[in-house]
């Protein structure tokens, strides 16, 4: 028997509608239903590829005594955090408060009859457990609360107005501080600080690939040839992809390690992070020039249009789990792959699975994760590759969600269009994938968050949509010079301006919840710090400097926070430094910049816009004059670097 969930379009919620728990979706029916029948309300938050929210689910959503008191005692909601990041967004803060630690998914949020939440949680089992991290068990945590709200308990209800008071608390940041290139020496000293030489990353265990600083290592290494940046940089690239969290046999990136290898991965696979990891990857190659970079970045690139794609659009990711077991898709028996490899006739079988870790014990549960562990792909596993991927053909495919997300797809775009410079076929999947992406999310003058392939938006954007959006349109004008992309980058950059901007603060959503966009960077790039992208980008191009003005207040605003612990901020970090040095305007006609796009990718200054003119040769120009014109393409690094 369904319940509520099941005229929902979100994957995740779909994915609910089947439980014994009495779901209902967010919205009026669930608060007005608690408050009349003075029932607690239980808010669980998660996404479609989240292997803790499966494990839940079954553990817990799945259990009829849990259900049972569910039903009962609570009004019972499911969210989809990327359908609702500003809910989701609101919930995470609560838990910080009550938990002072992060959470993560699932969210579990307990609240009022009155929706004010008094206690928050993350994965809880259904039985206590000795030192489990939420205390008692699913079962003991509901009675108790049932119990409390029925005897409208004062210590509860003091406790729930309490933590709505803090929230409604506004902070504000510290004294502005004058911004400086001598940040990022305090960056590197704290990226250095958490680095780990053996395997590259910065953290032992869990692993996450954190691009955002990876990527400002790249361009602190192109404007101040800093040896160490380089260094912890390619080394982390080269051991990001030696295979695990890598996928050797498909493409594509996992979430994150488990282990400090990269060996066992988190199975699942995000949108967010395979655009990041592509265009870092392929941003690594052109400065570096190692093809092993540029073949991860094609690959990353490939497994996305092949496995999940659907008319140019990008699905959101990719589940750890296939039938009911995390992995099952991705890992060998060593047997089968010994025999596929005799069946077809290929000769140095040993030496073959040797090389790809494969052995009769296994490197993960008995069973073989394929990985190079000395980094370096023969050639020979190009065939090896082709048996890999019958061997999965006959495996159940993990779940895809196959929600489109405006923010989400805008990366992976710009992503195209920085390998299109090195192939132009990405060039021309990237403005497929635009056009797509903006004739199905922009809507009579209104751009959506996020849909389901073939159906009608309904989320209305975030800041991140906006932000990640402009900031891929002006790529597509920086690749085709169609003057279009940038009217619709400026169009949105002021839509953002005017709907989230407030005196150097920026809101993440508006409406019925107002939340303040985070400038860290944490699962991925913070939307306030590539809107400073942006308006810097419209500043240079359109010689506009109300674009520049707002980008700057952005960056005094948070200045006391980023010169004090910049490595939590890469992202503006870069941005700041991009301020003060100045961005570099390639002018040139059409036939020029479109015949030397490889060349102008691989300039050594990172701060590169190109712009139509009629010019016969290449201009450089920085913010309000130009510096010297050429017709050899060779000379321009000389005339940048002698512009400063």
């Amino acid at each position: 028997m369904s319940n509520r969930l099941v005229t929902e379009d979100s994957p995740y919620l779909q994915q609910h509608k089947n439980n014994p728990v009495d779901w209902f979706p967010w919205g009026d029916e669930a608060f007005t239903k608690a408050q009349k029948e003075n029932k607690a309300i239980f808010i669980s938050i998660g996404y479609s590829s989240c292997h803790w929210c499966h494990v839940m689910e079954e553990m817990v959503f799945e259990n009829k005594e849990c259900a049972d008191i569910l039903n009962e005692h609570f009004v019972c909601i499911k969210v989809d955090r990327e359908e609702r990041p500003d809910i989701d967004k609101h919930y995470q803060e609560v838990h910080m408060l009550l938990n002072r630690r992060a959470g993560g998914w699932p969210t579990s949020i307990f609240c009022t009859p009155q929706n004010k939440p008094f206690f928050a949680g993350t994965y809880i089992p259904p039985e206590s457990q000795q030192g489990s991290i939420e205390g008692m068990g699913f079962k003991e945590l509901t009675k108790l609360i049932s119990l409390k709200v029925k005897e409208n308990d004062a210590s509860l209800y003091k406790n729930a107005d309490e933590v709505e008071s803090f929230l409604n608390t506004k902070e504000h940041p510290k004294e502005a501080t004058v911004l400086k290139e001598e940040f990022r020496k305090n960056f590197m000293l704290q990226v250095k600080n958490n680095y780990e030489p053996k395997n590259g990353g910065f953290s032992v265990t869990p692993k996450f690939p954190h691009a955002s600083t990876l990527g400002t290592l790249l361009t602190i290494d192109k404007l101040y040839d800093d040896k160490s940046a380089k260094a912890m940089l390619i080394h982390t690239l080269e051991s990001m992809k030696k295979g695990g969290m890598y996928d050797l046999v498909d493409g594509g990136f996992c979430r994150y390690s488990v282990d400090s290898e990269w060996r066992v991965p988190h199975f699942e696979k995000m949108l967010y992070d395979n655009a990041l990891l592509c265009e870092l990857y392929a941003n690594a190659y052109l400065t570096y020039k190692d093809e092993s970079f540029l073949a991860t970045a094609k690959e990353v690139a490939d497994f996305w249009y092949n496995f999940m794609s659907e008319d140019n659009l990008f699905y959101s990711a990719s589940d750890a789990d296939s039938e009911g077991e995390e992995g099952t898709y991705f890992i060998y028996t060593y047997d089968e792959v010994y025999k596929t490899l005799s069946d077809n006739g290929y000769e140095n079988i040993e030496s073959m699975l040797a090389k790809m870790e494969v052995t009769p014990q296994g490197n993960f549960e008995g069973k073989n994760i394929i990985r190079f562990n000395n980094g370096v792909v023969p050639k020979e596993f190009e065939k090896v590759k082709i048996l890999l991927q019958d061997l999965r053909k006959n495996r159940e495919y993990p779940f895809i969600d196959k929600k489109v997300q405006t923010s989400w797809s805008s990366m992976m775009i710009k992503a195209l269009f920085t390998l299109g410079a090195i192939d132009a076929k990405y060039k021309d999947r990237a403005v497929k994938s635009l056009d797509a992406l903006l004739k199905t999310m922009f809507i009579d003058s209104k751009l959506y968050h996020t849909t389901l392939i073939h159906k009608t938006p309904k989320v209305e954007a975030f800041l991140e949509d906006y932000a990640y959006l402009a900031q891929a349109l002006i790529s597509a004008y920086n690749a085709t010079q169609d003057e279009i992309y940038l009217i619709k980058a400026q169009r949105f950059a002021n839509i953002a301006l005017e709907e989230f901007y407030k005196k150097g603060s920026w809101n993440f959503s508006n409406g019925e919840f107002e939340t303040k966009a985070e400038i860290a960077d944490n699962t991925y790039t913070s939307s306030v710090s590539i809107m400073v992208d942006v308006l810097i980008s419209l500043g240079t191009l359109l010689e506009d400097e109300k674009y520049t003005h707002f980008a700057f207040k952005t960056l005094e605003y948070n200045s006391y926070e980023l010169g004090r612990r910049p490595v939590i901020y890469p992202y503006m970090l870069r941005q700041t430094l991009r301020y003060l040095k100045g961005d570099r305007v390639i002018k040139s006609n059409a036939t020029n910049l479109d015949a030397k796009a490889y060349e102008l990718s691989i300039l050594a200054y990172p701060f590169i816009l190109k712009k139509l003119s009629q010019d016969a040769e290449f201009m450089v120009c920085g913010d309000k004059r130009c510096f010297s014109n050429t017709n050899n393409i060779n000379k321009i690094n000389d005339i940048i670097k002698n512009s400063f």
